[in-house]
Order: structure tokens, then sequence, then C-alpha cells
């Protein structure tokens, strides 16, 4: 699965993937649910996900606290062809004005059960969580199983690190075998999963149903195909600059049709850079980091990347 990104796995982004890198499931970014307004999700969201024509599925991940408006959210989604959505748990900045939500709703556990089954009556399709093991306690995750048992979920995708450590420290998958091995419930394992390596051990190692690849699959896009064997796990600096020529230059006119003008477009292109952390890269990139124009762009792209 590519993972939901906020500011990232946009519809340009996904399109580029879904022609070229294979992922089996693709995630929105997550949706905000307004409990203000009686249109729940914002116009051009819902238009993003309607014209979703791929054959890969596609997921809706929501983000938000009120039952009564995430139900009406669900049916709006429901109507322009949703059929697989996803609750945030796991955002560690997931406030809004009127509560807490993503992480902060493991702070609750009554109310999360509460929204967990108003959501999986207003859902006809596949209904899925992605969470953290816990707020502060990574153990946390075993007092809320029987939560995410008893809502009907269909999987569950965990990361797992707590909600206060947001992204320090390293994903504990030994939790996450421990988790996969004590329930039925279709487990899938996300957090650091950055080459063929790691995510063919987790597979092999544990009861997971499947991987989520978010951070690793910015950097590589590729990385798909290499954990399932379908291309060498490893590749030198040459076939490294030639992959992410290949990635960036099919990006870079579906960015330039979404975005609005050259600087949000470069802004947009420069975020995914910050995941390429390749030693031999590093020069180049801050390179490509520092250009001011498309054209720039463009011709540092051709003059080092391309082979």
């Amino acid at each position: 699965m590519l993972a939901p990104m906020q500011g990232l796995t946009n519809d340009a982004l996904r399109s580029c993937y879904l022609e070229r890198y294979s992922p089996d499931i693709v995630f929105t970014e997550f949706v905000r649910v307004h409990t203000q307004s009686r249109k729940r999700i914002a116009r051009a969201e819902l238009t993003a996900i309607a014209t979703h024509t791929q054959k890969t599925p596609l997921v809706v991940q929501l983000i938000g606290n009120n039952a009564a408006a995430m139900a009406d959210a669900a049916k709006q989604l429901q109507d322009v062809g949703c059929e697989h959505l996803n609750l945030n748990l796991g955002c560690p900045y997931g406030r809004m004005t009127t509560g807490a939500t993503g992480g902060e709703l493991l702070r609750d556990p009554e109310a999360l059960a509460e929204l967990l089954k108003t959501l999986r009556h207003s859902i006809n399709g596949s209904f899925s969580i992605k969470c953290r093991a816990g707020y502060s306690d990574p153990r946390q995750f075993f007092e809320l199983l029987p939560i995410y048992l008893d809502s009907g979920i269909d999987y569950l995708i965990l990361h797992p690190r707590t909600v206060i450590q947001q992204y320090s420290g390293a994903a504990d998958h030994e939790l996450t075998a421990e988790v996969a091995d004590c329930t039925t419930l279709p487990i899938i394992a996300n957090g650091d999963i950055n080459n063929a390596e790691t995510g063919q051990q987790i597979l092999r190692e544990t009861q997971v149903a499947g991987l989520m690849l978010g951070r690793g699959a910015l950097a590589d896009p590729w990385l798909f195909q290499r954990i399932r064997g379908e291309l060498p796990g490893e590749v030198d600096e040459q076939q490294r600059r030639s992959d992410l020529y290949q990635f960036l230059t099919d990006l870079l006119p579906r960015y330039l049709t979404k975005f609005c003008g050259e600087r949000q477009t470069l802004m947009k292109m420069k975020d995914l850079l910050n995941f390429i952390s390749d030693e031999c890269l590093r020069r180049d990139i801050g390179k490509l980091k520092r250009t001011t124009t498309v054209a720039g762009f463009s011709a540092l792209l051709e003059s080092r990347f391309r082979s």
C-alpha cells in the first residue's frame, strides 16, 4: 500500500505511482471532516476522489472526531463512488478547533469506541483504521485491541510508535509481530520500511497481511517491485540517478498542471526531495533544492541525473 501522507499523496502523485510503480492499494491524504458545515467534505476533495478510475483501489482516509459528522461524510463519499474508507488514528498533530483528532483520539477509548461503531454502521464497503501503538505507551495497543475488534473493521494498519514519539526513534516491528501473532484481524505493517530487505524480512518473519510504504516509497518509487522480488533489492548510484530522473520528470508536468504557478510547483517538488537521503546524491539534491525556476530545475535534473 502507498501510505497517506499529508501534502504529498495528492491525486497527481498517486496517478504517477499507479501508472508506473504498481502499488496494490493507494490512499488519499487525510480528508478533514467538517463539523460546522453541511458539506462535510470539501468539494475539490470530493471531485478528486470521484475521478479515480484506475482499477487499483483508492482508500479515502478520514480525520475528525464528531461521530454524526463522520457518518455524513462517509455517505457523501460513498455517493460519489468511494468503496474503501479509513480512519486516521495516528497523526501526531491531530487537533481541530472542535477537539481531538488523529492520534489524540487514543486518549479517550470510550469516545473512540462510539466513533468506530457509528462509522462501521455507515460504511457499506471496506473500513479500516491506521493507528499508532498507543498515545504514550506502546503497550496501550493491547488495551485498545478489543475496541478495534468489536467495531468490525476489516483490517488495521499499525505504525508501531506512540503518538508522542511523532517520528523519532525507530518503528518497533517486534511489536508489530506480537500484534499480528495474537489476533486474526489482518494487520498491515507500517513505519521505517525503507528498503527491500526490511520489507521482505517483516513479511517473512511475522504474520502481517501486508505492508504500507510511506517515506521509503517517496525516496524510491520502485520499492513496491523490489519488495516483491520483481526488481533488484539494491542498485548502484548510476541506476539510482536514472530512476530518480524518470520519477521526477514524470511528476513535474503533473504538478505544473495541478498547482498554481512555478513557485508552488517547485515547492512541492522540493518537498519530495527531502525524503531522498542517499549520501552519493546529497550534493546534487541540494542543488535541485536551490533552483528558483522550473527551467533551472529541469536543466539540472537533465545534466546530473539522466543516464
